[in-house]
C-alpha cells in the first residue's frame, strides 16, 4: 500500500479518516524536514547551554528549578517515559492507536517540537510494519499533554513497554525488531515532547465523529423506513419548510429522508382520505433534531481539524524568533469542548429514535400495527423487550452526555491546576456511538417489520433494499426466539455501514 502523503498543518478531516478506517500507512512530505531539524539543533544547543530550558535541561512539572547536568539529558528522558507508564485499564484500540501515531507525528512535522527527523523516521516505520504499542485506555486528564498514554506509545519506541504486531503481543524491543527496526536513545527534549500533546484525546475524538456521522447517516435512513412503517406522512419534509429556516444539517436531512422515500406505494396510499392530521414529533419533526445533531458534529470537526495540524508540546521552539517558550498548548480543552459536543450530537440521535421504536410497538400509535410488532400478541411478546434495551441506552447516553470539560481537578502538586479532562470526554464517545448502532439496529428492525405488515402495499426501492440486506442476516419475527443475535447482527449492520451501502442512495457528507 502506497503511504497517504500528509503535508503538516494541512491535513484534512478526508485524509484522517482514511487513516482512522483504512488503517492507511504514511508518509510526511519531506518539505517539512528542515524545520524540523533546525529545530532539533536548537534544543541541543540549548541543552549544552548554562540557561535552564524547561523539560531541556530542568527537572519537569514542579521539579522545573531542578537543573539537570548534559551529560544526563538522556536518562532525563527516558526516566520521563518510564516515570509515565501509568496508565491502566483496557489496552485502545489498534485504529485508534494508529490515528494517535498519526497525529504525533502530525504535530512534530510542524518543526516545533525539536526532535530528531529519525523519530519521525521510524513512527513511520512501525506504522507501516503494523508495529502498534499496547496503551491503557485510562490515566490522562488532558492537560500537560495525554502524559500517561503517550508515554505507554513512546515506551515502545525506546524498547520498553509492549506493542501488538501480526496479533501477537511482544515486549517493545521485540516488538521492533520482529520488523527489523531497532529502539532508539531519546535525546534532549525528545521524551517530554513524546508525551506533551493531545493526541490521545484528539484520536478518540475524531474516533467518535467519524462513528457517530456514520450513525447519523443511518438514521436518516433507518427513520424514512420508520416513518413509512407507521404510515407517516412526508409532508414536513417539503424543500419549502426548510429553506424557510436556513440550516444545513436540517435541509440535507430532510432532502436525503425525501430522496430515499421517493416511489413508496405506503405513501401514496394514504395520502388523501387520512384522518391523522400531524405524526407525532418523532416522525415530524426527524430533520430538525437529526439535522441539528448534524450541524453539531460538524462544528465538533472543524475543531478537531484543526487540533490534528497542531503543535501541542511544550516547549515549543520558535524558529523564526530563535527562541524556547514554554506555552500550554498542551491544555486539551479544545478538545474537551468538541467532544462533549460530539456527546450531545450522539445522545439526541439516540433519544429520537427511541421513541420511533416506542411509537411503531404501541397499537395505539403505530396505525394498525400489531401490539410489538408480532403476527400473533399474547402469545408471543414480540420486539416488546428489544425496545425496553432501547430505553436503557438512550437513557445510559443522556448521563454520558453530561459535560465532562467542567470537571477541572487540581494535579501534579498543584502546578496543573486546571484541567480538560477531555481523555475520558472523548473516550466516552466509543461507548456512546456503540449504544447508538445498537438503537438504531433494534428501530432497523422494528420498521423493517412494520413495513412488511403493509404489504401487498411495498416502500420504496431504496429502503426495500435496505429491508433485504437485512433479511440476509435477519428473519422476520415470525414468533419468539432467541433475541440476542438478532441485535447484535442488526447493530453491526449499522455500525459497519451495510445500511448506507444497500440504500444505494447519497448521504449527507461531514464536510
Amino acid at each position: 500500500m502506497t503511504p497517504l502523503m500528509l503535508v503538516p498543518g494541512q491535513v484534512t478531516l478526508s485524509q484522517l479518516a482514511e487513516i482512522y478506517w483504512q488503517e492507511a500507512t504514511v508518509s510526511l512530505d519531506v518539505s517539512c524536514k528542515p524545520k524540523v531539524e533546525d529545530a532539533s539543533r536548537r534544543i541541543q544547543i540549548a541543552a549544552a547551554g548554562k540557561e535552564p530550558v524547561y523539560g531541556v535541561n530542568t527537572g519537569f512539572g514542579k521539579l522545573a528549578s531542578l537543573k539537570i547536568a548534559a551529560k544526563d539529558t538522556s536518562t532525563l528522558q527516558r526516566n520521563l517515559i518510564l516515570s509515565h507508564c501509568c496508565g491502566v485499564g483496557p489496552a485502545v484500540s489498534r485504529r485508534v492507536t494508529r490515528l494517535m501515531m498519526t497525529l504525533k507525528l502530525l504535530s512534530f512535522g510542524r518543526g516545533a517540537s525539536g526532535v530528531r527527523w529519525e523519530l519521525i523516521e521510524l513512527l513511520q516505520q512501525m506504522l507501516a510494519h503494523g508495529v502498534t504499542p499496547v496503551i491503557p485506555a485510562q490515566g490522562s486528564v488532558g492537560a500537560s499533554g495525554d502524559l500517561a498514554p503517550l508515554a505507554h506509545m513512546t515506551a515502545v519506541i525506546i524498547g520498553a513497554g509492549e506493542a501488538e504486531v501480526n496479533g501477537e503481543t511482544l515486549p517493545g524491543d521485540q516488538a521492533l525488531r520482529s520488523v527489523g527496526l531497532e529502539p532508539v536513545e531519546l535525546g534532549p527534549k525528545e521524551g517530554l515532547a513524546f508525551i506533551n500533546g493531545t493526541q490521545f484525546s484528539t484520536a478518540f475524538a475524531l474516533a467518535g465523529l467519524y462513528e457517530g456521522w456514520r450513525a447519523a447517516q443511518s438514521a436518516l435512513v433507518i427513520s424514512a423506513l420508520s416513518t413509512d412503517a407507521i404510515m407517516g406522512s412526508t409532508a414536513p419534509l417539503q424543500p419549502e419548510i426548510h429553506t424557510l429556516r436556513g440550516h444545513r444539517g436540517q435541509t440535507e436531512a430532510a432532502s436525503a429522508m425525501r430522496a430515499v422515500l421517493d416511489g413508496s406505494e405506503i405513501r401514496e396510499s394514504h395520502r388523501d382520505g387520512d384522518t391523522r392530521v400531524q405524526d407525532p414529533y418523532c416522525i415530524r419533526c426527524q430533520p430538525q433534531v437529526t439535522g441539528a445533531a448534524m450541524d453539531v458534529l460538524r462544528q465538533a470537526a472543524a475543531t478537531l481539524e484543526i487540533e490534528a495540524n497542531a503543535a501541542t508540546d511544550n516547549p515549543l521552539v520558535l524558529t523564526e524568533a530563535g527562541t524556547i517558550v514554554s506555552g500550554g498548548n498542551f491544555h486539551a480543552e479544545p478538545v474537551g469542548f468538541a467532544a462533549d459536543m460530539i456527546a450531545l450530537a450522539v445522545s439526541e440521535i439516540g433519544a429520537i429514535a427511541q421513541r420511533r421504536i416506542a411509537l411503531m410497538v404501541d397499537p395505539t400509535l403505530s396505525f394498525d400495527l400489531p401490539p410489538f410488532l408480532t403476527p400473533e400478541p399474547g402469545l408471543n411478546s414480540g420486539l416488546m423487550i428489544a425496545e425496553v434495551t432501547t430505553a436503557a441506552l438512550m437513557s445510559e447516553n443522556k448521563h454520558l452526555a453530561n459535560p465532562c470539560v467542567t470537571d477541572s481537578t487540581p494535579t501534579s502538586a498543584n502546578q496543573e491546576d486546571h484541567v480538560s479532562m477531555a481523555a475520558h470526554g472523548a473516550r466516552r464517545l466509543t461507548r456512546m456511538v456503540e449504544n447508538l448502532s445498537y438503537i438504531l439496529g433494534v428501530e432497523l428492525l422494528c420498521a423493517a417489520q412494520g413495513v412488511e405488515f403493509r404489504a401487498p402495499l411495498a416502500t420504496s426501492t431504496p429502503l426495500q433494499q435496505v429491508i433485504t440486506r437485512l433479511r440476509v442476516d435477519i428473519p422476520p419475527l415470525v414468533e419468539d426466539r432467541y433475541m440476542a443475535p438478532d441485535l447484535e447482527s442488526s447493530k453491526k449492520l449499522v455500525a459497519d455501514g451495510a445500511i448506507l451501502q444497500a440504500v444505494g442512495t447519497v448521504m449527507p457528507g461531514l464536510v
